[in-house]
């Protein structure tokens, strides 16, 4: 059974150095998303790279929570909360980007196969 209790203390214990990962490995997975979403990629490396970035967003927001688990408030918890939310809204916004864009282009393209045809 996974003791959360510990993985907290592991956490708060490792604070410096999961930060110093988590930090660059959401901006950059987060910017490979909005990257691959605004080339029009595939909508299944949009997902995947979304799905890796959401990860390292949901990690570093549980870092956070386990700092005001113990009632630190800091600006650093702060900024490390607005960063890990940003990315995580970042990597939904770009999902939903993906398949607003192509729910449009068929949309046009089927007025403009219907008006061609009649």
């Amino acid at each position: 059974m996974l003791d959360l209790t510990n993985l907290s203390e592991l956490s708060r214990t490792h604070c410096i150095s999961l930060c110093a990962f988590l930090v660059p490995a959401n901006l950059v997975a987060t910017g490979l998303t909005m990257v691959l979403a605004a080339l029009r990629r595939s909508k299944i490396r949009v997902w995947q790279s979304a799905g890796v970035a959401s990860i390292f967003a949901v990690v570093l927001l549980w870092h956070v929570f386990t700092w005001f688990e113990v009632g630190v408030v800091m600006i650093p918890t702060y900024v490390l909360l607005w960063l890990s939310s940003g990315c995580l809204i970042t990597n939904i916004s770009a999902i939903a980007y993906r398949y607003s864009r192509l729910n449009r282009l068929s949309v046009i393209k089927e007025r403009l196969i219907s008006s061609l045809l009649f």
